[in-house]
């Protein structure tokens, strides 16, 4: 067994396919079936149950890939050991963020991070929370930025800041006088809310002590994005939380809503860094973290950024 062996393994449990893997590892189909079958031959197990129509690992394989992904993490940092002699920082980081922070977070980070990093290559992929916590465990990338804790003994979390919600009406709302608006104003009104799988659906849905609805018209006009939700605020569908640094969003002008802080001391989320306690380039993520924290808009609260 060896590491092209891991390899193998990995693509095909990926892949659900010998054809696809092989072809993401750069080698024919035969090579590559045959190195697994001789792999389950020495291990005495059946990693892959194989047919004409799927490939579908086995409870064993599940396992065995579990630690094959660990295996190749640790052989990627054994490579980046003399990059690190040298810098510290050197190397890809792979970094997930949610779909309401990402927009709004990395045309912050992005040029100052190349600026002060240079060597450092960010991969960033942009998904909700619980397909990135699935993606972390899986190794599949190297930590993500999230709004809601991480409640696993895995993962560790370096806090960044904590994000107001503000208020997004129509121009011709009544809020439009207003100079506070509280919690309790919220109750008469229609709250959209982003699809079912957005933390920052059931966040809003927290702040303003709600259930959410199984049927009727608001559960119709829910949207996949945060965009879309402004467009319907705009059009008088009805209001809105939104995170304050989505105020940066190009809907800000010219879309014919308007938004301002929610008065009320729970009406904020939490922003954090969460990885694996096993990755074994925390100083790369601690670097990420101070790039964001120096260039966070005042319309946030910067946290101690130590593990918690």
């Amino acid at each position: 067994m060896n590491l092209r062996d891991l390899k193998y393994i990995i693509a095909v449990a990926e892949a659900r396919h010998f054809g696809k893997a092989a072809e993401r590892c750069f080698v024919s189909q035969p090579t590559l079936s045959g190195q697994i079958k001789k792999m389950e031959e020495e291990l005495g197990v059946t990693i892959f149950e194989r047919s004409n129509r799927s490939v579908e690992i086995t409870p064993v394989g599940q396992e065995i890939l579990h630690h094959a992904r660990q295996i190749m993490e640790q052989a990627e940092a054994i490579q980046q050991v003399s990059k690190r002699h040298q810098d510290p920082l050197a190397g890809p980081l792979r970094i997930g963020a949610i779909p309401t922070l990402s927009p709004y977070l990395m045309p912050l980070i992005l040029a100052p991070l190349r600026k002060r990093h240079p060597q450092m290559q960010l991969v960033l992929s942009e998904e909700m929370t619980g397909t990135l916590l699935q993606r972390l465990q899986r190794h599949e990338i190297d930590a993500a930025l999230l709004a809601t804790p991480a409640d696993s003994p895995e993962l560790d979390t370096l806090p960044l800041f904590d994000e107001p919600f503000w208020v997004a009406y129509p121009r011709n709302h009544p809020f439009y006088t207003r100079d506070k608006i509280a919690q309790s104003d919220l109750d008469s009104e229609n709250l959209l809310l982003l699809a079912e799988g957005h933390c920052l659906a059931d966040q809003a849905m927290a702040v303003c002590h709600l259930q959410r609805q199984s049927e009727g018209e608001m559960a119709d006009l829910r949207a996949a994005s945060l965009e879309t939700l402004i467009q319907l605020v705009g059009a008088g569908y009805g209001i809105t939380l939104i995170p304050a640094l989505a105020m940066r969003g190009s809907w800000a002008s010219g879309s014919g809503v308007v938004a301002q802080p929610l008065a009320a001391a729970d009406a904020s989320r939490r922003v954090a860094l969460v990885y694996r306690h096993s990755f074994p380039r925390q100083a790369a993520l601690q670097a990420l973290a101070a790039v964001i924290l120096d260039h966070l808009p005042n319309t946030v609260t910067p946290l101690d950024p130590s593990p918690a």
